[in-house]
């Protein structure tokens, strides 16, 4: 019978972890991070369903170097919001929803 690193004990300190598990861990968290983060961005469609329009910073205008307003901004309209992806998504299916049940 051989002792391991001084005690009384037959079995190795650490344990016998196979790559596999250690994988099947990583995949088990990041599918958590990833169900937590939809579920955070389903929140935030159905809270606020407008964001900021990227192309004019959420201001309705597109400005001039010189600071002079150059013209409305033409991706929202000049309401400086536009409708985000989620909200598009979900906006399709209860309309595909709806006119499928007619």
């Amino acid at each position: 019978m051989t002792l391991l690193a001084a005690t009384a004990t037959t079995t190795a300190a650490t344990p016998n972890t196979t790559p596999t598990a250690a994988l099947g861990w990583l995949i088990l968290v990041a599918l958590g991070a990833v169900l937590v983060w939809l579920l955070g961005y389903a929140g935030a469609c159905a809270a606020t369903p407008f964001g900021p329009c990227r192309r004019c910073e959420g201001h309705g205008k597109t400005v001039k170097p010189n600071g002079r307003v150059k013209r409305w901004c033409r991706r929202c309209d000049g309401t400086g919001l536009r409708l985000r992806l989620g909200r598009r998504l979900y906006n399709y299916l209860r309309r595909l929803r709806r006119e499928g049940t007619r």
